[in-house]
């Protein structure tokens, strides 16, 4: 398998995955491009991925993107690693959902809250970050993890966004514990210093 990555960017979240999976030596990570919000970079030729953006995964013939589904893919492919119920088992839903979650709600939601996104179209169909912490909040209530006591690739990737923009933490000691938890995970660390040696050598 090829993940195309950009440091520092969506795709820093599913490298982080194939350190959790133990999967770091078998995917081949390569590094492209990508348009950045400040101007800077630009669509690289050496990513196929059709609109130019990371992550991407190819396995073969098979094409994957959208970190959800990449998020999904790659814990099917190393079930070994328990970092997802397979199919069939208890919780299976729950973490789909929350993977969807994060593509259908959080994501929209964080990005209209800094846009100043105001209308009530928007608010009907993704609500906004009061019910967003709401729903945040009422799921980690008693628990560690999104899951239970155990740490999941759905706590991974729908923690990024406050890992990465810590300000956008909503005040909540729960929620706010549970991304202390997140971040303290080794492969944090590990793949922000990389990102950090990649972005150097392109400077």
């Amino acid at each position: 398998m090829i993940l195309y990555h950009s440091p520092n960017s969506r795709s820093s979240t599913i490298v982080s995955l194939l350190h959790e999976l133990g999967a770091r030596d078998k995917v081949d990570v390569r590094v492209v491009s990508i348009p950045r919000q400040d101007g800077s970079g630009g669509r690289d030729a050496a990513n196929p991925h059709p609109e130019g953006k990371v992550p991407y995964l190819v396995n073969g013939e098979d094409t994957v993107r959208e970190r959800g589904a990449i998020v999904a893919y790659l814990c099917e492919a190393f079930p070994e690693a328990g970092l997802a119920p397979m199919p069939g088992e208890a919780k299976r839903g729950e973490f789909l959902s929350w993977l969807f979650y994060y593509q259908g709600v959080l994501e929209p939601v964080l990005v209209g809250h800094v846009a100043e996104v105001k209308h009530p179209a928007y608010y009907a169909t993704f609500r906004d970050m009061k019910t967003l912490t709401a729903r945040l909040t009422d799921a980690l209530q008693g628990r560690d993890f999104l899951l239970g006591d155990r740490f999941s690739a759905a706590d991974l990737l729908m923690f990024s966004p406050f890992g990465f923009f810590t300000q956008m933490t909503p005040d909540v000691p729960v929620i706010k514990d549970w991304v202390a938890r997140c971040m303290a995970r080794p492969s944090m660390a590990e793949v922000a210093r990389w990102d950090a040696e990649l972005l150097a050598q392109t400077l």
